[in-house]
């Protein structure tokens, strides 16, 4: 009999702080970086809504704001919700070398550390942006899973390392990690429905339009993703605000209202998904997703072309 729950709701809280408006939209404008100060009432709002419901959830915070707000991080810590990596500023790895990004790892993983002796089993990529070394850095630092795959929707898988791609040829796909990739979308995420920044997200939607998104999704993946996850992303400075965090409660009060819905961390729904899914056999039962089975080569390119 499975143990997996019929769905798992991940309920993971992005605490980028300052750091998402000096790195992922480069300002050195005092006002929009007060917006990331929002994430410390924000957040205990929505701690207190947690509470509520007792959900442990999975808090992805950068370096910078576990440095910027240590009393806070070990009050999350204390209340037995979870960490995950999320960059040392919420760095788009893409604009670093290998080397730029393994130090970049280390000084976030120190900084989690140094704060409150935390070391996470899991790795969110910021902005979910990922380099053609991310998979293999996370294989190097012995990461259990990475929660920045669109390739399902609520179901998770098992991640690749190795891809290589170019305009003139097939795709060519690496080798199967043991590393376990949870789902993610942008429209299960408040960021880019909410929050405005001139030229980059136009935001500003109505809380509702965000309710009839979520509560779709929530209810579709319970009725048709046996064994699967909805992993919602949230930032307390964007979602602890007026309607939009009435919005969150009502979201979670329907999932503890569904007997077929419980509340993990994103470690624990791993942790029992991995036992159910061994990797081979998972590999078998999903070869388009484990890169098995593809043409690697034209004809006409084995033959050197035209």
């Amino acid at each position: 009999m499975s143990k997996l729950p019929r769905l798992t709701y991940c309920m993971t809280i992005g605490l980028d702080a300052m750091s998402l408006w000096i790195s992922s939209f480069h300002t050195n404008n005092p006002s929009m970086l007060s917006r990331g100060e929002l994430d410390v009432s924000g957040c205990r709002r929505v701690l207190a809504i947690l509470d509520h419901h007792d959900i442990k959830s999975t808090f992805l915070v950068p370096g910078h704001t576990a440095l910027a707000y240590p009393g806070l991080i070990r009050e999350i810590a204390g209340r037995g919700h979870e960490f995950a990596y999320h960059g040392w500023m919420h760095e788009d790895p893409r604009d670093f070398s290998k080397d730029q990004q393994r130090l970049i790892i280390e000084r976030g993983l120190e900084a989690l550390d140094h704060v409150a002796g935390i070391r996470p089993r899991g790795h969110v990529a910021p902005a979910w942006n990922m380099s053609v070394d991310t998979i293999d850095l996370l294989d190097e630092f012995g990461f259990d899973f990475d929660g920045s795959r669109m390739a399902t929707d609520h179901l998770p898988v098992y991640v690749r390392k190795g891809d290589t791609w170019t305009r003139d040829a097939p795709f060519q796909f690496g080798t199967l990690t043991d590393i376990v990739g949870l789902p993610v979308a942008w429209i299960m995420d408040d960021v880019p429905m909410f929050e405005f920044a001139w030229g980059e997200i136009p935001g500003l939607k109505a809380p509702s339009q965000a309710e009839e998104m979520w509560m779709g999704e929530l209810d579709y993946a319970v009725g048709n993703c046996p064994g699967g996850v909805f992993n919602l992303t949230v930032h307390p400075q964007s979602i602890a605000r007026g309607a939009r965090i009435r919005v969150l409660e009502r979201l979670l009060q329907h999932a503890a209202d569904h007997p077929d819905i419980t509340f993990m961390k994103q470690s624990e729904y791993v942790d029992l998904w991995r036992e159910e899914n061994p990797r081979e056999a998972w590999r078998k039962q999903n070869p388009e997703l484990a890169g098995d089975g593809s043409i690697r080569v034209l004809p006409s390119m084995a033959k050197g072309g035209d």
